[in-house]
């Protein structure tokens, strides 16, 4: 059974085999009620936390937070890969637009096309008016520049400011991984996009 548990944990990222078999001590030192919420939880926020159907953020709601918010600007929309790139922006407090998350970028080493990820969803959203600047804050890797010429080329029919957020995330690197004060520079320092860079 403590082997199971082991193996069950070490199948979460960045888990050893080491941190796996401490993280199943400690829960072995706790109460049992103790234990049991923390089972609860895990179980309860799969079953509700769903993906926004509007951006694909993560939410318990529909609509997330930050979509229904009638604070923020619906004119721009910030296009990530992946929700911790949400959370990253969003902790730099630097944005105060949309989101939409990709799901991931275009890899065809990797067999991930352009219909595998919520790129035809984004072109949706900028159809139906309302959107003046699209926002491609994509990791600086070759898979993020090759989604950000695809959805460059997808969105030059239509009448909307497409930018990149400024290259002080080092090339090859991880947006999630960047600190906040670089994040956010970049963000407020974007360049517009022709589909060259």
């Amino acid at each position: 059974m403590l082997q199971k548990a082991v193996t069950e944990f070490s199948s979460l990222p960045g888990i050893g085999q080491k941190t796996a078999l401490r993280l199943v001590l400690f829960l072995l030192r706790q109460d049992k009620d103790k234990v049991e919420r923390f089972a609860q939880t895990i179980s309860e926020m799969k079953q509700n936390i769903k993906h926004c159907a509007v951006c694909h953020n993560i939410s318990d709601t529909d609509i997330c937070p930050i979509c229904s918010d009638t604070r923020r600007d619906a004119t721009t929309v910030c296009v990530v890969e992946n929700v911790q790139d949400v959370m990253a922006i969003e902790n730099t407090q630097q944005y105060n637009g949309l989101y939409h998350v990709l799901g991931g970028v275009i890899s065809p080493m990797d067999g991930i096309g352009p219909n595998d990820i919520e790129i035809n969803s984004l072109a949706e959203r900028v159809e139906k008016g309302g959107i003046k600047e699209v926002i491609l804050a994509l990791s600086s890797t070759m898979e993020g520049d090759t989604t950000n010429f695809y959805i460059y080329r997808k969105l030059a029919k239509y009448n909307v400011r497409l930018s990149v957020i400024a290259r002080g995330i080092s090339v090859g690197g991880e947006l999630e991984y960047t600190d906040e004060v670089t994040l956010g520079r970049s963000i407020i320092n974007r360049q517009p996009f022709d589909g060259r860079q």
